[in-house]
Protein backbone atom coordinates (compact mmCIF):
# COMPACT_ATOMS: atom_id res chain seq x y z
CA UNK A 1 0.00 0.00 0.00
CA UNK A 2 1.46 3.35 -0.88
CA UNK A 3 1.30 5.96 1.75
CA UNK A 4 1.51 9.76 1.54
CA UNK A 5 1.37 12.14 4.44
CA UNK A 6 1.25 15.79 3.81
CA UNK A 7 2.61 18.10 6.18
CA UNK A 8 3.73 22.05 5.98
CA UNK A 9 2.76 25.16 6.85
CA UNK A 10 -0.31 26.41 7.13
CA UNK A 11 -1.36 28.71 3.83
CA UNK A 12 1.56 26.56 2.15
CA UNK A 13 -1.15 25.14 -0.43
CA UNK A 14 -1.94 21.52 1.78
CA UNK A 15 -5.73 21.57 0.68
CA UNK A 16 -4.15 21.99 -2.86
CA UNK A 17 -1.75 18.71 -2.37
CA UNK A 18 -4.46 16.63 -1.23
CA UNK A 19 -7.40 17.65 -3.76
CA UNK A 20 -4.44 16.78 -6.63
CA UNK A 21 -4.29 13.27 -4.83
CA UNK A 22 -8.02 12.72 -4.37
CA UNK A 23 -8.13 12.85 -7.87
CA UNK A 24 -5.73 11.19 -8.60
CA UNK A 25 -7.37 8.39 -7.00
CA UNK A 26 -6.17 8.33 -3.55
CA UNK A 27 -8.45 7.67 -0.47
CA UNK A 28 -7.59 11.14 1.24
CA UNK A 29 -8.21 12.11 4.65
CA UNK A 30 -7.37 15.79 6.48
CA UNK A 31 -6.32 16.17 9.91
CA UNK A 32 -5.54 12.79 11.16
CA UNK A 33 -4.05 12.14 14.62
CA UNK A 34 -0.82 10.32 14.14
CA UNK A 35 -1.92 7.01 16.71
CA UNK A 36 -5.13 6.55 14.18
CA UNK A 37 -3.06 5.84 11.36
CA UNK A 38 -2.13 2.48 11.79
CA UNK A 39 -5.98 1.89 12.16
CA UNK A 40 -6.81 3.53 9.29
CA UNK A 41 -4.31 1.83 6.85
CA UNK A 42 -5.83 -1.81 8.78
CA UNK A 43 -9.08 -0.48 7.68
CA UNK A 44 -8.48 0.62 4.09
CA UNK A 45 -6.32 -2.76 3.54
CA UNK A 46 -9.24 -5.26 4.45
CA UNK A 47 -11.65 -3.00 2.49
CA UNK A 48 -13.09 -4.64 0.08
CA UNK A 49 -13.14 -1.27 -2.36
CA UNK A 50 -9.45 -0.68 -3.97
CA UNK A 51 -7.64 1.62 -1.49
CA UNK A 52 -4.17 0.40 -2.13
CA UNK A 53 -3.45 4.81 -1.98
CA UNK A 54 -3.55 6.53 1.07
CA UNK A 55 -2.90 10.55 1.71
CA UNK A 56 -3.09 11.92 4.76
CA UNK A 57 -2.50 15.30 5.81
CA UNK A 58 -1.08 16.10 9.48
CA UNK A 59 -0.29 19.54 10.55
CA UNK A 60 0.01 21.93 13.62
CA UNK A 61 -3.83 21.83 14.01
CA UNK A 62 -2.91 18.31 15.74
CA UNK A 63 -0.01 19.52 17.91
CA UNK A 64 -0.80 17.47 20.79
CA UNK A 65 -0.58 14.10 19.01
CA UNK A 66 2.23 15.55 16.66
CA UNK A 67 4.81 13.92 19.29
CA UNK A 68 3.86 10.44 18.46
CA UNK A 69 4.61 10.51 14.72
CA UNK A 70 7.89 9.42 14.91
CA UNK A 71 6.97 6.16 16.62
CA UNK A 72 3.75 5.28 14.24
CA UNK A 73 5.75 5.95 11.25
CA UNK A 74 8.60 3.97 12.39
CA UNK A 75 6.16 1.34 12.96
CA UNK A 76 4.69 1.67 9.83
CA UNK A 77 7.89 1.52 7.67
CA UNK A 78 8.31 -1.66 9.81
CA UNK A 79 5.28 -3.41 8.66
CA UNK A 80 5.99 -2.65 5.20
CA UNK A 81 3.88 0.02 4.20
CA UNK A 82 5.64 2.26 0.77
CA UNK A 83 5.37 5.61 2.78
CA UNK A 84 6.48 9.03 1.71
CA UNK A 85 6.20 12.29 3.16
CA UNK A 86 5.98 15.47 1.05
CA UNK A 87 6.07 19.07 3.24
CA UNK A 88 5.14 22.04 1.99
CA UNK A 89 6.56 25.75 2.58
CA UNK A 90 6.45 29.24 1.62
CA UNK A 91 7.68 32.71 2.68
CA UNK A 92 6.73 34.54 5.49
CA UNK A 93 5.62 37.43 3.30
CA UNK A 94 3.61 35.19 1.03
CA UNK A 95 1.91 33.26 3.70
CA UNK A 96 0.89 36.48 5.61
CA UNK A 97 -0.48 37.89 2.41
CA UNK A 98 -2.78 34.97 1.97
CA UNK A 99 -4.11 34.57 5.21
CA UNK A 100 -5.09 38.03 4.34
CA UNK A 101 -6.68 37.50 0.99
CA UNK A 102 -8.61 34.76 2.61
CA UNK A 103 -9.32 36.38 5.94
CA UNK A 104 -8.60 33.21 7.75
CA UNK A 105 -6.94 32.88 10.98
CA UNK A 106 -3.71 30.99 11.33
CA UNK A 107 -4.16 27.56 13.81
CA UNK A 108 -1.74 29.23 16.10
CA UNK A 109 -3.43 33.11 16.31
CA UNK A 110 -6.20 31.27 18.59
CA UNK A 111 -3.59 30.83 21.52
CA UNK A 112 -3.06 34.50 21.41
CA UNK A 113 -0.03 35.08 19.12
CA UNK A 114 0.23 37.81 16.11
CA UNK A 115 0.18 35.86 12.47
CA UNK A 116 3.81 36.85 11.83
CA UNK A 117 4.49 35.11 15.66
CA UNK A 118 2.46 32.29 14.72
CA UNK A 119 4.43 31.50 11.34
CA UNK A 120 7.68 31.57 12.91
CA UNK A 121 6.78 29.31 15.83
CA UNK A 122 4.60 26.59 13.30
CA UNK A 123 7.98 26.84 11.74
CA UNK A 124 9.39 25.50 14.90
CA UNK A 125 7.45 23.22 15.81
CA UNK A 126 6.84 21.27 12.40
CA UNK A 127 10.71 21.70 12.06
CA UNK A 128 11.35 17.36 13.05
CA UNK A 129 8.52 16.57 9.71
CA UNK A 130 10.32 19.20 7.55
CA UNK A 131 13.64 17.61 8.56
CA UNK A 132 12.16 14.11 7.56
CA UNK A 133 10.62 15.25 4.62
CA UNK A 134 11.35 12.95 1.48
CA UNK A 135 10.17 16.28 -0.55
CA UNK A 136 10.33 19.81 0.47
CA UNK A 137 8.22 22.00 -1.69
CA UNK A 138 8.72 25.72 -1.63
CA UNK A 139 5.24 26.97 -2.78
CA UNK A 140 5.75 30.58 -2.68
CA UNK A 141 5.96 31.35 -6.59
CA UNK A 142 3.82 28.32 -7.20
CA UNK A 143 0.21 28.85 -9.16
CA UNK A 144 -2.37 25.87 -7.86
CA UNK A 145 -1.85 23.71 -11.70
CA UNK A 146 2.15 23.97 -11.12
CA UNK A 147 1.90 22.37 -6.93
CA UNK A 148 -0.64 19.66 -8.69
CA UNK A 149 2.00 18.87 -10.87
CA UNK A 150 4.85 19.11 -8.43
CA UNK A 151 3.26 16.93 -6.08
CA UNK A 152 1.82 14.31 -8.56
CA UNK A 153 5.49 13.86 -10.16
CA UNK A 154 6.85 13.48 -6.31
CA UNK A 155 5.04 10.60 -5.21
CA UNK A 156 4.42 8.87 -8.82
CA UNK A 157 7.99 9.44 -10.61
CA UNK A 158 9.64 6.51 -10.55
CA UNK A 159 12.91 6.38 -12.36
CA UNK A 160 12.13 10.17 -14.18
CA UNK A 161 13.68 13.36 -13.74
CA UNK A 162 11.53 16.38 -13.70
CA UNK A 163 13.06 20.13 -14.24
CA UNK A 164 11.76 23.12 -12.60
CA UNK A 165 13.66 26.25 -14.20
CA UNK A 166 12.66 29.20 -12.14
CA UNK A 167 13.80 32.43 -12.45
CA UNK A 168 14.86 34.97 -9.86
CA UNK A 169 16.18 37.96 -8.49
CA UNK A 170 19.09 38.45 -6.08
CA UNK A 171 18.04 41.62 -4.48
CA UNK A 172 14.94 38.87 -3.18
CA UNK A 173 16.93 36.11 -2.74
CA UNK A 174 17.65 32.97 -3.98
CA UNK A 175 15.08 30.68 -4.13
CA UNK A 176 15.14 27.91 -1.07
CA UNK A 177 14.54 25.05 -2.97
CA UNK A 178 17.31 25.61 -5.55
CA UNK A 179 19.74 22.57 -6.64
CA UNK A 180 21.75 24.12 -9.50
CA UNK A 181 22.34 28.45 -9.43
CA UNK A 182 23.33 30.18 -12.19
CA UNK A 183 24.36 33.88 -11.98
CA UNK A 184 23.35 36.04 -15.79
CA UNK A 185 24.09 39.27 -14.40
CA UNK A 186 27.17 39.05 -16.65
CA UNK A 187 24.47 39.67 -19.59
CA UNK A 188 23.65 43.38 -21.10
CA UNK A 189 20.77 45.13 -19.08
CA UNK A 190 17.87 46.01 -20.06
CA UNK A 191 16.85 47.91 -17.11
CA UNK A 192 19.26 50.57 -18.12
CA UNK A 193 17.47 51.18 -22.17
CA UNK A 194 14.44 53.32 -21.64
CA UNK A 195 12.44 51.07 -24.12
CA UNK A 196 12.97 48.56 -22.71
CA UNK A 197 13.09 49.58 -18.57
CA UNK A 198 9.48 48.52 -18.00
CA UNK A 199 8.84 45.82 -19.94
CA UNK A 200 9.70 42.23 -18.83
CA UNK A 201 11.88 39.49 -20.00
CA UNK A 202 9.29 37.37 -21.69
CA UNK A 203 8.61 40.68 -23.84
CA UNK A 204 10.00 39.37 -27.57
CA UNK A 205 11.94 43.03 -27.21
CA UNK A 206 13.58 42.45 -23.94
CA UNK A 207 14.62 38.63 -25.24
CA UNK A 208 15.90 39.41 -28.20
CA UNK A 209 18.06 42.17 -26.50
CA UNK A 210 19.17 39.88 -23.85
CA UNK A 211 19.33 36.60 -26.06
CA UNK A 212 21.19 37.77 -28.77
CA UNK A 213 24.35 38.41 -27.11
CA UNK A 214 27.10 35.80 -28.28
CA UNK A 215 27.43 35.87 -24.26
CA UNK A 216 23.95 34.62 -23.99
CA UNK A 217 24.14 32.14 -26.59
CA UNK A 218 27.77 30.68 -25.76
CA UNK A 219 25.89 30.85 -21.68
CA UNK A 220 22.62 28.33 -23.13
CA UNK A 221 25.03 26.22 -25.74
CA UNK A 222 27.71 25.45 -22.08
CA UNK A 223 24.61 25.27 -19.63
CA UNK A 224 22.67 23.07 -22.23
CA UNK A 225 25.99 20.69 -22.44
CA UNK A 226 26.67 20.55 -18.16
CA UNK A 227 22.59 19.33 -17.69
CA UNK A 228 23.14 16.65 -20.64
CA UNK A 229 26.02 15.17 -18.64
CA UNK A 230 24.72 16.19 -15.36
CA UNK A 231 21.38 14.63 -15.72
CA UNK A 232 21.73 10.88 -16.13
CA UNK A 233 24.00 11.12 -13.13
CA UNK A 234 21.14 12.13 -10.46
CA UNK A 235 18.45 9.88 -12.80
CA UNK A 236 21.24 6.77 -11.62
CA UNK A 237 21.24 8.14 -7.81
CA UNK A 238 17.92 8.30 -8.27
CA UNK A 239 16.39 12.10 -7.73
CA UNK A 240 13.10 12.48 -9.25
CA UNK A 241 13.18 16.48 -9.52
CA UNK A 242 15.90 19.06 -10.32
CA UNK A 243 15.56 22.79 -9.75
CA UNK A 244 17.69 24.95 -11.63
CA UNK A 245 17.70 28.56 -10.45
CA UNK A 246 18.59 31.35 -13.24
CA UNK A 247 19.40 35.03 -11.27
CA UNK A 248 19.73 38.50 -11.86
CA UNK A 249 19.42 41.64 -9.93
CA UNK A 250 15.49 42.30 -9.77
CA UNK A 251 14.39 39.27 -11.71
CA UNK A 252 12.71 40.70 -13.65
CA UNK A 253 14.81 40.91 -17.41
CA UNK A 254 17.52 39.07 -17.84
CA UNK A 255 17.09 35.94 -15.77
CA UNK A 256 12.96 35.57 -17.09
CA UNK A 257 14.45 35.43 -20.48
CA UNK A 258 17.72 33.12 -20.11
CA UNK A 259 14.98 30.97 -17.85
CA UNK A 260 12.59 30.45 -20.52
CA UNK A 261 14.78 29.67 -23.37
CA UNK A 262 16.48 27.48 -21.36
CA UNK A 263 13.18 25.49 -20.22
CA UNK A 264 12.34 26.00 -24.14
CA UNK A 265 15.12 24.18 -25.37
CA UNK A 266 14.81 21.40 -22.46
CA UNK A 267 11.41 20.84 -23.73
CA UNK A 268 12.63 20.60 -27.12
CA UNK A 269 14.86 17.72 -25.99
CA UNK A 270 12.41 15.74 -24.51
CA UNK A 271 12.77 16.55 -20.87
CA UNK A 272 9.58 16.89 -18.35
CA UNK A 273 10.13 20.77 -17.44
CA UNK A 274 8.11 23.65 -15.53
CA UNK A 275 9.48 27.04 -16.18
CA UNK A 276 8.44 29.53 -13.00
CA UNK A 277 9.21 33.31 -13.24
CA UNK A 278 9.12 33.42 -9.53
CA UNK A 279 9.80 37.47 -8.78
CA UNK A 280 7.35 38.83 -11.94
CA UNK A 281 4.34 38.99 -10.22
CA UNK A 282 5.43 42.07 -8.58
CA UNK A 283 5.48 43.46 -12.89
CA UNK A 284 1.33 41.90 -12.65
CA UNK A 285 2.69 39.07 -14.54
CA UNK A 286 2.25 36.39 -11.99
CA UNK A 287 4.22 33.25 -11.09
CA UNK A 288 4.80 32.14 -14.51
CA UNK A 289 4.99 32.88 -18.08
CA UNK A 290 0.95 33.16 -17.84
CA UNK A 291 -1.55 32.99 -14.86
CA UNK A 292 -1.46 33.79 -11.33
CA UNK A 293 0.82 32.53 -8.22
CA UNK A 294 -0.62 30.31 -5.78
CA UNK A 295 -3.29 32.13 -3.27
CA UNK A 296 -4.52 28.68 -1.75
CA UNK A 297 -4.57 28.35 2.04
CA UNK A 298 -4.21 25.09 2.85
Amino acid sequence: MKVVLISGLSGSGKSTALKALEDAGYFCVDNLPPRLLPTLLELCRNSSSDLSKVAIVMDVRGREFLGDLDAVLEELKAEGFELKVIFLEASEEVLAERFSETRRRHPLEERGLGLLEAIRQEKEVLGFLRDIADETIDTTGLRSVELRQRVLEAVEAEGRLSLRVISFGYSLGIPRDADIVLDVRFLPNPFYVKELQGLSGLDPKVQQYVLSTPEAQEFLLKTVELLQYLLPLYRKEGKTRLTIAIGCTGGRHRSPAVAQRLGEILKESGQDVIITHRDLKELGYGGDSGGHPLRHSG
